[in-house]
């Protein structure tokens, strides 16, 4: 496989960038290589600098639900930005965007579009603290919230201990009021409660955590920490960046049957364009400026070029039997690399939901924390990507980091992923 125009791209990105890259997993450091630099999309298909092809399982890490390039995204992002590319001010496609998901979306009943996952969970935090008049935060190992402040933390060394920051440039004074949990530990939970009674102001939780693993949660303990919330006035901020309109047009709130209290979205409602949103009941958003104290504002937010291309994936996604689609094709690659890897006797799982997926080099069943993830045996997802690359699949650049099975990805090309999976499996245990 000739890279040679990515890497001569990439010498020359690390004069301009730290690192050469515009985010860190990017620079295939956990995977070696020069990272590929992509020159077009369309479908299930990418294409790179130097004409490799490749069948895409990362949709620029989950929004591309229908692919690269739809037609009707492609189609409506044309005609809208020859109208304008951004305003400043209102405009009708915000109205059409939110009556879209508040009319199909029983979990939310007012919404406010920003332009990122980060800007979302952000917001969503600011809010949850103008709500309750509280200061401190609960989090959990393993889920990312993107890089705010507050929520750039790791665990402290005992149970029930504030955080630390995780990165330079973090006062201790934001890490600290931050509380960060072992994810499905009720016990932790109950003892940070009883520790900062009426002092926390949100549980902010990924309900599938799907940015450090797939660490699938039971029911019970989702449950238990809306209880919880509940009992003791505390919001519950469920982060669905990745999960929301990607294991359902519900997300994970419907997938588990739960009403949180405020939710962060991005990804998929801007059809690939810049964008998030933080979404709640009518009481609590109208805290939000300027109908209340709380202020948040952007000058792209609702930018009618997303809009339209949230408003036309997001019709797509409503399309009936849509989302059933897609986890029968998720299912059909699963267990068939799954069935061949125990065939071998493979220390090897991939945990899935709906159309998100993640391998994992270990023969646990089940992996619902960071701490139960073995480093070591996540060594061997370097050779693994490398392979998959040289037979034409792409993944993301790390194996903390999940896949996604898109509307566009066909039989054929899930035929093809098998077998270049099976193939890398025997390189990766047989050598």
């Amino acid at each position: 496989m000739n890279t040679t125009r990515s890497a001569e791209l990439f010498e020359k990105a690390k004069t301009y960038f730290p690192g050469g890259v515009n985010s860190p997993v990017r620079a295939f450091r956990s995977v070696g290589g020069t990272p590929i630099f992509f020159a077009k999309g369309l479908g299930s298909k990418v294409w790179d600098e130097d004409c490799n092809e490749y069948i895409d399982y990362c949709c620029s890490w989950g929004p591309l639900i229908l692919g690269h390039a739809h037609p009707s995204v492609v189609k409506v992002v044309q005609e809208t930005v020859a109208l304008g590319s951004s305003f400043g001010a209102p405009t009708r496609l915000e109205n059409e965007l939110a009556d879209l998901i508040i009319s199909h979306h029983k979990y939310i009943e007012k919404i406010r579009f920003v332009s990122s996952g980060t800007e979302a969970a952000m917001s969503a935090i600011r809010l949850a603290r103008g709500y309750t008049g509280r200061d401190k935060i609960i989090k959990f190992e393993g889920c990312y919230h993107g890089h705010v402040d507050s929520l750039l933390v790791k665990a402290g060394s005992g149970l029930v201990t504030l955080g630390t920051s995780s990165s330079a440039g973090i006062p201790e004074a934001y890490a600290k009021e931050t509380i960060v949990l072992p994810l499905n530990d009720k016990a932790a939970l109950d003892a940070a409660v009883k520790e900062y009674k009426d002092q926390i102001a949100v549980v902010a939780i990924e309900p599938i955590p799907a940015n450090n693993g797939l660490l699938l949660q039971e029911g019970e303990f989702l449950r238990y920490v809306r209880e919880v919330c509940t009992r003791e006035n505390i919001v519950l901020l469920f982060d669905e960046v990745i999960s929301g309109f990607r294991v359902g047009f519900e997300g994970a709130s419907a997938y588990y049957g739960i009403q949180p209290d405020v939710l962060a979205f991005g990804k998929i409602i801007g059809g690939g364009l810049p964008v998030g949103a933080y979404a709640s009941r009518s009481e609590i958003m109208n805290h939000v400026a300027p109908e209340g104290p709380v202020y948040q504002a952007g000058t792209l937010s609702g930018n009618p070029v997303a809009m339209a291309a949230g408003i036309a994936q997001l019709t797509e996604c409503l399309r009936p039997g849509f989302y059933e689609e897609l986890k029968e094709k998720t299912d059909y690659l699963v267990n068939n690399v799954l069935n061949y890897a125990r065939s071998k006797n493979y220390a090897f799982n991939i945990f899935s939901v709906g159309s998100i997926f993640w391998v994992s080099f270990s023969a646990q069943k089940s992996i619902r924390r960071s701490d139960e993830i073995d480093s070591d045996e996540m060594k061997k997802f370097a050779p693994f990507h490398r392979s998959l690359l040289e037979q034409g699949i792409y993944l993301g650049p790390s194996g903390y980091e999940v896949g996604f099975v898109s509307a566009a990805h066909t039989t054929e090309d899930i035929d093809r992923t098998i077998q270049a999976m099976q193939h890398a499996l025997d390189v990766v245990f047989e050598g």
